[in-house]
């Protein structure tokens, strides 16, 4: 490959492993560029998840060195989002592609305004025993699960919601619980794309240079600056997600 593609991948992981760590989506920056440098979407998105698995075991231990991280909790929730991981990787069945982008631009648009309407909710947690999941809990988790397996792109946003609306946590510790949880289930979905041979390492071991750094950086942020600057990152990151799955669905109609 050209030399440019180098720091090309390292820059773009750099703000991938930002805006994951402190919201989402970030895989919609890394995703595309692995396209366009010739990689198929399989190997693409098999590729970006080293970046992602190096840069949350980044982000566990900033959140875990600054006593933000419930691991105990976190901990229980991974169980259902590991075995919807590994199902959403082994997914088989051809699912309409411009019906799941709108349908979850919907919901990310739906979301927007969620966290727009209730600040507090967010911004200051609620008071809730942790000590076993529920039902709900579980299967909210699971669900996210299956998503993250199957595509990477966003999960983090849901996992942040199903954190506070659903967990009571506030956007800080809902984050860094968030970063276990993909931490977990990263793995199984990374085995896979390998068994697979969908993984480009060498790209991909790079690319993780460069989320690694992004994420130390987002760990200090989120707890140095609090809640109120994630939660307006958070409002940025889902109006633009949104934003670009409607435009790609416009693109698959045209």
């Amino acid at each position: 490959m050209d030399w440019w593609v180098y720091p090309a991948v390292v820059v773009a992981g750099l703000a991938c492993g930002f805006i994951n760590v402190l919201a989402g989506s970030g895989s919609l920056i890394t995703l595309p560029l692995l396209i366009f440098l010739g990689l198929p979407a399989g190997v693409a998105n098999g590729t970006n998840r080293v970046a992602i698995l190096l840069q949350n075991a980044v982000a566990v231990r900033s959140f875990h060195k600054q006593k933000v991280l419930d691991a105990r909790h976190g901990v229980r929730l991974l169980v259902p989002a590991l075995i919807g991981a590994f199902l959403g990787a082994r997914l088989a069945v051809n699912l309409d592609e411009r019906m799941m982008r709108l349908t979850i631009g919907a919901i990310m648009v739906i979301m927007f305004f969620l966290i727009l309407y209730k600040p507090s909710r967010w911004l200051e947690g609620a008071a809730k025993d942790r000590e076993k999941p529920g039902l709900m809990e579980l299967g909210a988790f699971f669900l996210i699960g299956v998503y993250g397996g199957f595509i990477q792109a966003g999960v983090g946003i849901f996992l942040l919601a199903g954190l506070v609306l659903v967990s009571g946590y506030d956007l800080v510790r809902a984050n860094a619980v968030k970063v276990l949880i993909v931490l977990g289930f990263t793995p199984m979905a990374l085995l896979v794309f390998v068994m697979a041979d969908q993984v480009m390492w060498s790209i991909g071991l790079i690319m993780a240079l460069g989320n690694m750094s992004g994420a130390w950086l987002a760990g200090k942020v989120a707890v140095e600056k609090g809640a109120p600057l994630v939660r307006k990152i958070l409002l940025a990151v889902v109006a633009v997600s949104a934003a670009k799955l409607f435009y790609d669905v416009i693109q698959l109609s045209g």
